[in-house]
């Protein structure tokens, strides 16, 4: 990760363009790159690997660490890559935009990749892998995995979640670094806060009792920040309705797609994080 840390840096002062972007870039891009966009879409040599071939077709690869390959596998050579092709387009933030819906052809590509970077920004480090469990440690709660069972309110429908019975005002945590992607009324899940993490997942906070009041859309969280308090809000159409349940935190996730978000079974996440916890408690932040 240092390694990683020092290659984003450079870049940044080579070209002007903040290191930020390029984290972004290399988390949302985990897959290597469409082999025709790398050496070239009329290329009819597939494994080409020379830059200058590659160039006179057009291709995005680039030789970044000058062993006279150009690998779409090599992080280095991957980073230079896109250096050489944003530097194209310039540096401000609406360029660099145009530039990766110029590659992507997607306005939510472009709008996952500028989430990532606002966080890399924000947080202003390289390595943001730390996972807390979403309540705290050594309090009272309790779940289940009941992913998929039946529910009834609003219509016949699976249970797209974990519910973590729990003390009534119990700090609700944000589990990964993410981005407050939603946060308000849900008829449904009452008071809710959504959160977009570095992986592409949504995690839906439902049924609080209130919101951490210094979040909005689009404030940045880390491990361990408070996003609001276990309530029993929700199941009416008026903001507000709550006691029809005992309280619990709804907690769901969700993995998108490219296209849509699709429900994912949290509690085997769950479980983990609260191993995790009881080995290292973290303390909530503000």
């Amino acid at each position: 990760m240092a390694k990683l840390a020092v290659i984003l840096f450079s870049l940044s002062m080579l070209t002007g363009i903040p290191w930020s972007y390029y984290a972004a870039i290399l988390q949302f891009q985990k897959e290597p790159i469409a082999l025709e966009k790398w050496v070239g879409a009329l290329n009819p040599n597939e494994n080409d690997q020379q830059e200058l071939t590659i160039r006179w077709y057009g291709g995005l690869g680039r030789d970044g660490d000058g062993d006279g390959k150009v690998d779409r596998e090599n992080e280095v050579d991957v980073l230079y890559s896109w250096s050489s092709y944003l530097k194209g387009f310039g540096t401000s933030e609406d360029a660099l935009k145009q530039g990766l819906w110029h590659f992507y052809q997607s306005d939510r590509s472009v709008k996952r990749i500028m989430q990532f970077e606002k966080i890399y920004r924000t947080v202003n480090q390289v390595d943001l892998t730390k996972e807390v469990f979403p309540l705290p440690y050594r309090t009272h709660y309790t779940y289940k995995g009941t992913w998929g069972a039946p529910r009834g309110f609003g219509g016949r429908r699976t249970h797209e979640g974990t519910d973590l019975f729990a003390d009534y005002g119990l700090p609700v945590r944000s589990v990964r670094y993410g981005i407050v992607e939603t946060k308000g009324w849900n008829r449904m899940g009452g008071w809710r806060i959504g959160v977009r993490d570095l992986n592409k997942n949504y995690h839906y906070y439902a049924h609080l009792s209130g919101f951490n009041k210094s979040l909005e859309v689009g404030s940045v969280v880390m491990p361990g920040t408070i996003l609001g308090w276990v309530g029993s809000s929700g199941y009416g159409n008026t903001p507000g309705t709550s006691g029809k349940f005992p309280p619990h935190l709804h907690y769901g996730l969700y993995r998108d797609n490219g296209d849509f978000d699709w429900s994912m079974d949290p509690y085997p996440l769950l479980r983990r994080w609260e191993l995790g916890e009881k080995k290292s408690p973290t303390k909530s932040s503000l």
